[in-house]
């Protein structure tokens, strides 16, 4: 993995806008990402654009000002909080004389600098190799006099030499690896299955709070921070709640708007145990002013990782940012939809325990009533009943 500099790279942040509703959100979302991949903003450029100009995205006025705000904060690197074509990457690094890098590249080093297991690294690097494919025609000169920094972590100095076909055999070569552990995966998840043990994922936006309401439950130790994509690996523990016995908890990578779909494709493994879960606790964070559309990405990557069946409750988590009381609400016929919490202080955790368990016992109830029923289907050729 490529050094970078020590006291960060100084970014000026690109965000157009073309009449997206949140824009404001947009914009912290990008410095955030930006801050946690080490990066230091120094400047902000926004203004309205009808479509993207197809040379340079943003017009060669904008670019014009985005040269001299370079100069003037003295900017190491430009990252546009969008997704730029090859051909558009290439013209703003000629005019700007400096690494121009957009959105999918900026989350993609994020995941290669959080990346600890061996499959995370893997998984991460597959995604950068394939989204580097799409720049192949650049060649990697540009990258080559670079000492490494935000947007160039990941396969190392040697894959920027290499050429279209070795570029290839690498990535065989990992989806070919990745297959293997995604067997032995497999494997673990149906005898885990077999075992009749209630599991549950936590889902959410990235920086929702997973990872903290995770450790509040099963005081698992968790890594948690303030940061964007603080998990990547998916960590499950074992939770004993009374008259319910062991549940499994998981807690997954967070989601994010605009999910560069290399990366969901490599993670397709990791994500898999979402969609095999019983119950899907979608974390959000109430106090965000952006959480509707927070919650409609997240549902969107769900759909995509065929998880959109699975029977979902809404966790309303920082509630002590919103001064809202800990509750548990439920629709007109008593189904829990959502829990409202803080998993910072720990006030309304124990509401969702009490949840946890009382899902768990309705999951064995029905079991239990599966299995005392009689299978008439075998006898007259009728199906049984679907629960």
């Amino acid at each position: 993995m490529l050094d970078r500099p020590a006291a960060g790279e100084r970014a000026v942040l690109v965000q157009l806008d073309f009449g997206e509703p949140d824009l404001k959100e947009r914009l912290e979302e990008v410095r955030l990402l930006t801050e946690s991949a080490g990066g230091v903003v120094c400047a902000e450029i926004t203004g309205p654009r009808r479509r993207p100009d197809p040379r340079t995205f943003a017009g060669k006025g904008k670019v014009e000002e985005i040269a001299a705000t370079l100069a003037a904060v003295r900017g190491d690197l430009v990252i546009f909080n969008h997704e730029l074509s090859p051909v558009q990457e290439r013209n703003l690094e000629t005019a700007l004389k400096c690494r121009v890098i957009d959105r999918t590249r900026l989350i993609l080093d994020i995941f290669a600098l959080r990346a600890q297991s061996a499959e995370g690294k893997l998984q991460v690097e597959l995604a950068q190799l394939e989204h580097l494919a799409t720049r192949l025609v650049r060649g990697w000169t540009h990258l080559e006099r670079q000492r490494g920094g935000i947007g160039l972590r990941g396969p190392g100095e040697t894959q920027l030499e290499t050429d279209r076909r070795l570029l290839g055999k690498r990535v065989k070569l990992l989806k070919e690896r990745l297959a293997r552990l995604c067997r032995q995966r497999d494997v673990q998840r149906k005898a885990r299955l077999k075992g009749d043990v209630f599991n549950v994922s936590l889902v959410g936006y990235t920086n929702a709070g997973k990872s903290t309401l995770f450790n509040a439950l099963t005081h698992a130790g968790a890594y948690a921070a303030n940061q964007l994509f603080a998990t990547l690996e998916t960590t499950s523990r074992k939770l004993w709640v009374e008259d319910a016995g062991a549940v499994i908890v998981s807690d997954t990578v967070g989601f994010i708007r605009d999910l560069p779909h290399a990366l969901v494709a490599a993670f397709q493994a990791t994500l898999e145990a979402t969609a095999d879960a019983d119950l899907l606790l979608h974390v959000v964070d109430s106090a965000s002013t952006a959480r509707d559309e927070q919650m409609a990405e997240v549902n969107k990557v769900l759909q995509e990782i065929g998880a959109q069946h699975v029977p979902q409750i809404l966790v309303w988590n920082k509630v002590d940012l919103t001064g809202v009381a800990p509750a548990v609400e439920r629709d007109g016929y008593g189904r829990i939809v959502r829990v409202k919490l803080s998993a910072r202080t720990g006030a309304g955790v124990a509401l969702l325990r009490d949840v946890l368990g009382e899902c768990a016992r309705e999951k064995q109830s029905i079991r239990a009533g599966l299995a005392a029923a009689p299978d008439f289907g075998e006898a007259t050729g009728v199906p049984p009943a679907l629960h």
